[in-house]
C-alpha cells in the first residue's frame, strides 16, 4: 500500500472572498491558486447533491491551505463559540520567528483567545479566529 503524504488543511468558508483577504492581508500567506469544481463526480465525491464549489489554495510555507466555499451551503449547523476542547475542534497551527510582534502587529479587529502565552513546554502560543470563527494557531518554539 502506498504510504499517505499530507497535501493540504481544508477549511469551509462561507464567504471565499473575505476569507482569502483575511489570509492574505492578516496572516500573509500567498495565493497558490483560485479555482472551481462542480459536476457529478465532484457532488457524488462530497456527498453533498448537486455541490459546486469555489477553492483557494494558499501557501502555509510547508503546508498547503485549502479555503473552500459550497454551494449550496450547509444551513443546518447553528453558530455557536468555538472551544478547542470540543470533539471534532480542528485549528491551523503557524509558526513565526517572533509571536508578541506578530501579536503586536495585528488589526484591532481581529479576535484573539488569549495574548501571547509561553507553556511549560517552552512554546509561545496563541490563537486568533479568523472572520469564519476558524480557529488559527500562531506559535514559535
Amino acid at each position: 500500500m502506498a504510504e499517505p503524504a499530507a497535501h493540504h488543511v481544508g477549511i469551509t468558508v462561507s464567504d471565499l472572498d473575505r476569507a482569502v483577504a483575511f489570509y492574505r492581508e492578516v496572516l500573509g500567506l500567498d495565493v497558490l491558486t483560485r479555482f472551481s469544481v462542480g459536476g457529478d463526480a465532484f457532488a457524488t465525491g462530497v456527498d453533498v447533491d448537486g455541490a459546486s464549489a469555489d477553492f483557494a489554495h494558499l501557501d502555509g510555507g510547508g503546508v498547503r491551505i485549502e479555503l473552500v466555499a459550497y454551494e449550496p451551503t450547509d444551513e443546518t449547523q447553528s453558530e455557536s463559540e468555538t472551544h478547542l476542547n470540543a470533539q471534532g475542534a480542528t485549528h491551523v497551527g503557524l509558526s513565526v520567528d517572533d509571536v508578541p510582534k506578530f501579536y503586536a502587529e495585528l488589526p484591532e479587529r481581529v479576535e484573539t483567545l488569549s495574548e501571547p502565552q509561553t507553556t511549560e513546554s517552552g512554546t509561545t502560543i496563541f490563537f486568533l479566529e479568523d472572520p469564519e470563527g476558524n480557529l488559527i494557531e500562531i506559535l514559535s518554539t
